[in-house]
């Protein structure tokens, strides 16, 4: 895109300014309202689906059902999940008095933040972007959203869309590059949701923190899978590939390495490479003309995974799988490493493509020490049968979220809270803890005729000062 194509800063704050009576008035509005707005909303995105598929087609060559799985249907879940909730969501939870507050009736109320700023990036540009929407809705926020620059044609049908259903003072999206969204950091929004590069996260939290605006921040990391000895191994590299190569591995949640056991690590290698040659062809040729093997999104991320690639080797690491590569065509076939040296670029690089490096370990211990070692990744994939291992690795280790004998699936439970912690993000999203994001759960407090506080008033009488000693030796043994 060109810079030229930037929303004017007069542009966003008139947008802006507008949505500020909006924002006041939504705080009223009802479960039945923001549920008729979310069924629009999905009705609308399903009846663009051909629409999409070519966009999708044009900006990322995404094969048709990566598209319906990865884009559309948790949007469509998401809406699904909030409409169905969303009465009880709403509802005031009643909280019970402590024993310093007898005597009154408290509430907590979840009431709208405001006017909020959702960015999305370019790897999934509707799941990231309309989900958050789903949400933020749902809270009864007015929004502004501001998709990747890199997905025009993606974008020019999620803008027709949300211009379709929605009033610019209640949701709008602008387009445009770093200096929109610049632009945009630096206005007083009430939330901003975030998703992309903790590098970029750090950003944009710097940007929020001048306003001291809230801010949920779904970024990334180095997503480690570890492999042990009584794993189904079929099964394990079945789910690892499949969730490292769909979308070209440019998912958040996708894994970026992984550790095998060195007593299976043969036969692992051996069934990642049938499950490749099954799922995209068994020649180069065939690979590269598969229609399921997206591409990656510019041709400056495919010289980098290219560059990524042809390091590692040269470093001294082992080709396993494809190693070809297009940046022309933005073509990085499926690769598989090993023995990847600890100074090669893509150990210390979130890879964020189709490249996947997979290495031994003789004790389980040395491994949870190296992720810990590293920054809190977003996911961490555990593929073991023993009981004990399973323990070992939720207990000492610290990732956004942990799949047992599965991949990427935490991401579509609506049931579980979504995020990172640390460098890979922070505060969540989907379902409830979507709707909480987006939410200022404010306390609420009614005095009854009596309260226990009257009994300490002043003058402080040796009478009031017994009993205040005797309150404090109860709540000691509480």
């Amino acid at each position: 895109m060109d810079p030229a194509d930037d929303t004017a800063p007069q542009v966003l704050q008139h947008l802006f300014d507008r949505q500020a009576p909006t924002a006041l008035a939504l705080r009223s509005s009802t479960a039945r309202e923001r549920a008729a707005k979310l069924r629009r909303l999905r009705d609308g995105l399903l009846s663009r689906r051909e629409a999409l598929y070519q966009a999708f087609a044009a900006d990322l060559r995404k094969p048709p059902l990566e598209v319906d799985l990865t884009e559309l249907l948790p949007v469509v879940d998401e809406a699904r999940h909030a409409i169905a909730h969303l009465a009880r969501w709403m509802r005031p939870r009643r909280v019970g008095p402590t024993l310093t507050t007898l005597g009154t009736r408290a509430r907590v109320l979840c009431q709208p933040r405001g006017r909020c700023l959702i960015i999305g990036p370019w790897n999934y540009p509707v799941n990231t972007l309309l989900g958050p929407l789903v949400s933020a809705i749902a809270a009864g926020n007015a929004v502004i959203l501001k998709p990747s620059e890199f997905t025009p044609h993606v974008n020019a049908v999620v803008a027709e869309l949300v211009a379709a259903l929605f009033d610019p003072a209640e949701v709008a999206l602008v387009q445009g590059g770093v200096a929109t969204a610049q632009h945009l950091l630096a206005l007083p929004f009430d939330h901003v949701f975030f998703t992309g590069s903790p590098a970029v996260g750090k950003v944009v939290m710097a940007a929020a923190a001048r306003h001291l605006t809230s801010v949920t921040l779904e970024l990334g990391g180095k997503s480690p899978v570890v492999v042990d000895a009584s794993a189904d191994l079929r099964r394990a590299a079945a789910l690892v590939l499949w969730g490292k190569f769909t979308n070209a591995g440019q998912t958040c949640v996708a894994p970026d390495h992984v550790y095998v056991h060195r007593s299976v690590y043969a036969r692992f290698v051996q069934l990642c490479r049938e499950t490749l040659a099954a799922r995209y062809g068994s020649t180069d040729a065939a690979v590269q003309a598969s229609p399921d093997l997206a591409r990656m999104v510019t041709r400056r991320h495919a010289e980098r995974l290219g560059g990524l690639i042809d390091d590692a080797l040269a470093r001294g690491a082992t080709l396993l799988a494809g190693g070809r590569h297009d940046a022309a065509q933005r073509y990085v076939a499926p690769t598989l490493l090993g023995d990847v040296p600890a100074g090669a670029r893509i150990s210390g690089e979130e890879i964020f493509g189709p490249v996947l490096p997979i290495e031994t370990y003789d004790d389980l211990q040395q491994v949870i020490d190296r992720i810990n070692a590293q920054p809190k990744p977003l996911a961490l994939y555990l593929f073991s049968h023993h009981r004990p291992a399973q323990a070992l690795v939720t207990a000492q280790t610290s990732s956004g979220g942990i799949c047992l004998n599965h991949c990427m699936q935490q991401y579509a439970h609506g049931g579980l809270p979504f995020g990172g912690v640390n460098h890979s993000g922070i505060g969540n999203a989907h379902g409830r803890y979507g709707f909480k994001a987006f939410s200022h759960e404010r306390a609420c407090l009614a005095a009854g005729p009596f309260t226990v506080v009257r009994l300490f008033f002043a003058p402080y009488t040796v009478l009031r000062h017994r009993l205040s000693t005797v309150l404090v030796k109860a709540l000691r043994w509480v």
